[in-house]
């Protein structure tokens, strides 16, 4: 059954197996095309944040940035719905944000969205922080992702958070007989660790606070006991700068307001609101590295691209399964290298692949098809190893896959059973009776195909190429044949 199946591939033409590659892109490049051409001169340059912020958001935001900054725009708008995200990406943005030689507005928008985790330290790092009514934000508290409790995965901050945004801003942490009562009074984490990261991210957002003299305590409170505020609290409590009801709001009550760049105080435009609005799109590229970062995909990537070299490896020349695998496979290690993988679940979900295939050459009646799937369910629950928002490997997937994986698994079972009830037939007559196409002639030797095989034959009765044939007589290689 596999056999002919990966034969069937083998006669697929490559260049199909390209155009089904290009049609995957050919939305995206669409996409980019419909956004329109970028008018220079004066104008605010308009982005936008939404879900997880990972290296595609940092890729987009920087890239647009950098763009817009050469087209004229007088202020970044940052439109802003996030639930967190990883801290290298976020760490880049904020980077980015204060070397920023144009002033950058961060706006919680539209009602209901919410500036958590991550999203909490973008907004403090922003010249200007805006929300929206009936928005939210807080719960900057840095969460454990990657290897074992307090152990730092490599390239990221001691004990991985998962947005924490760690570093050293050249500002100092207040004493503790400074800061208002009852500010960061929640216990203190029990490893040594921990406390190192939730002092390193205090020490981080105050820094940034106390660069926009934006509320310190609260800010503090944010990371040690996830507290988080609405857009009316936020404002009373110097939280953020502005609550505005929509862009053309926001804009009016930015007309004349001082900020504070890297290179000195600046004033924005007080007809800021009669400067026309430039929305930067995500391009393709942009839209590309999304989709294979995305933990589902890269997921999906993977599996795919293991099957496929194990196809191309049970029946080598089929080129497709082959080609598909290692395409998918880089992707997929592009894909994990930036996200926080649990490296003993990848272990798992290729020994589970592997006990799959290896129950299709070595029948167990199940012992090594099941003890695959279990492998596999548990290695796909284990590969995304945080609890950032946005960031897991849905539930539901690894629930489908695993049950494809079952009923590929029973199928096999059942084909097995069936084939151990058909009756013996010798091992040198096993032909017999099958129809095989006439594949050429040549002088008295036929050479007819049968069971993805050439065999040479010989028949009585005259034969043409593509004629199909009936098996008659097998005399160890030869075959004996007549018209069908």
């Amino acid at each position: 059954m596999l056999k002919r199946f990966t034969g069937g591939l083998r006669s697929l033409p490559l260049r199909s197996v390209l155009l089904l590659l290009l049609s995957l892109f050919a939305p995206l490049v669409a996409a980019q095309e419909e956004v329109g051409e970028i008018v220079e001169g004066p104008h605010v340059a308009r982005f936008t944040i939404e879900g997880a912020i990972g290296p595609a958001t940092t890729d987009y935001l920087i890239r647009a940035m950098e763009e817009a900054q050469e087209n004229g725009a007088q202020l970044f708008l940052i439109r802003m719905d996030t639930p967190g995200g990883l801290d290298a990406a976020t760490r880049d943005i904020i980077k980015h944000i204060l070397a920023s030689p144009i002033p950058v507005a961060t706006y919680v928008h539209p009602s209901g969205a919410r500036a958590a985790s991550a999203g909490t330290y973008i907004l403090y790092a922003s010249h200007i922080a805006a929300m929206t009514p009936a928005t939210t934000l807080g719960a900057a508290t840095p969460v454990q992702m990657g290897g074992a409790p307090g152990q730092p995965q490599p390239g990221q901050q001691p004990g991985g958070g998962g947005d924490q945004p760690a570093g050293d801003t050249g500002e100092t942490e207040k004493k503790d007989g400074d800061r208002e009562e009852g500010a960061g009074t929640a216990p203190e984490p029990g490893s040594a660790m921990e406390r190192k990261v939730i002092n390193d991210s205090v020490a981080y957002i105050r820094g940034l606070a106390n660069r926009h003299g934006r509320n310190a305590d609260w800010a503090e409170k944010a990371v040690r006991d996830a507290a988080t505020l609405t857009a009316g609290e936020a404002l009373e409590q110097n939280v953020v700068d502005i609550v505005a009801t929509d862009t053309d709001d926001l804009l009016q009550q930015l007309g004349g307001r001082k900020v504070k760049l890297e290179s000195g105080e600046v004033t924005i435009d007080e007809k800021i609101e009669d400067v026309r609005v430039q929305e930067y799109e995500p391009d393709w590229r942009n839209k590309l590295l999304a989709l294979i970062t995305n933990p589902q995909v890269a997921y999906i990537l993977l599996l795919v691209g293991i099957y496929g070299l194990i196809f191309e490896g049970y029946n080598p020349g089929a080129l497709v399964p082959g080609i598909v695998g290692v395409i998918c496979l880089l992707l997929a290690f592009y894909a994990l290298q930036v996200l926080p993988i649990n490296y003993a679940g990848l272990a798992l979900i290729i020994l589970g692949a592997l006990l799959i295939v290896a129950e299709v050459f070595m029948p167990s009646f199940g012992a090594l098809g099941i003890g695959g799937v279990i492998a596999l369910v548990i290695g796909s629950v284990m590969l995304i190893d945080t609890d950032v928002p946005g960031m897991q490997v849905s539930r539901k997937l690894i629930g489908a896959i695993a049950g494809v994986s079952g009923l590929m698994l029973l199928g096999l079972l059942m084909a097995v059973g069936r084939s151990l009830r058909r009756p013996r037939v010798a091992s040198d007559q096993a032909l017999v009776g099958r129809t095989a196409t006439v594949d050429r002639v040549e002088d008295d030797e036929i050479l007819v195909h049968v069971g993805g095989e050439i065999w040479t034959a010989h028949s009585d009765d005259p034969v043409s190429p593509g004629q199909q044939v009936i098996i008659t007589e097998q005399h160890g290689l030869r075959l004996r044949v007549r018209p069908e």
